[in-house]
């Protein structure tokens, strides 16, 4: 594929993710204001965007250090939210699987939940583009999204408490996963599995430091899987 195709899918993916940074701006500066709150200095906050570069795992983190939770739970709890990467790497490595090896590092890194929605949104699409053309659009979606949260905690963190709660920066934290999330609802085991995550996650509210989050995550994914076992030979048998 030539470089003119290479380059018009990168700025292809930077024009999809640049509407990401309506939400991004403000959830990562939640989080800066969150991690200083907690005890985090502006370093340690920016640190902790720029290595884990996962916000709701970090969101969870944070809580959970202010509450005193054991390490354990911490590390166990900030894994179970991140689970989803596993399923998203799971889902890419048709499309980009076979790169090099320091591409897939740094594929590995940036897959956050906007590169990994749009991406494999555009290759579905795009059956016909070649490995370079895909790894374009994939950098070209982090371009704008990724540099803006690393920022944007920096600016949380400095000016912490100077934001005035009326700005309410958290509306970013559900609105962002609602826009990922509702698009790519497809199938019957998708639905069954984010309407089991919500009721398990409520129902589970109870349990101390969030582990009611691991226990829905763990059961969503397990109706998930039923239903589509059960969903499976159905659409065989009609083709």
């Amino acid at each position: 594929m030539s470089n003119t195709t290479r380059s018009s899918t990168f700025w292809k993916g930077f024009r999809d993710g640049l509407p990401f940074l309506l939400v991004i701006v403000p959830f990562g500066l939640l989080f800066g204001v969150v991690a200083t709150e907690a005890g985090l200095n502006v370093l340690e906050t920016l640190s902790f965007s720029i290595v884990v570069i996962a916000g709701a795992a970090q969101f969870t983190a944070v809580q959970l250090l202010s509450e005193d939770a054991p390490t354990i739970v911490v590390l166990a709890s900030a894994l179970a939210v991140n689970l989803r990467m596993a399923m998203y790497s799971a889902s890419l490595t048709p499309h980009i699987g076979g790169a090099s090896l320091w591409k897939r590092a740094l594929v590995a890194y940036f897959t956050v939940d906007q590169s990994y929605a749009c991406s494999i949104t555009a290759y579905e699409k795009n059956p016909g583009w070649s490995m370079g053309a895909k790894l374009s659009y994939f950098f070209g979606v982090v371009t704008p999204v990724c540099p803006f949260w690393y920022l944007a905690t920096l600016a949380g963190a400095i000016m912490g408490n100077a934001i005035p709660p009326e700005f309410a920066l958290d509306f970013a934290v559900p609105i962002t996963f609602l826009a990922l999330i509702a698009p790519m609802l497809h199938t019957a085991a998708h639905r069954a599995s984010a309407l089991s995550a919500v009721v398990l996650s409520l129902v589970f509210n109870f349990l101390p430091y969030n582990l009611g989050l691991m226990v829905a995550g763990i059961g969503a994914m397990m109706v998930g899987a039923q239903v589509e076992l059960w969903t499976t030979p159905r659409k065989q048998g009609a083709s």
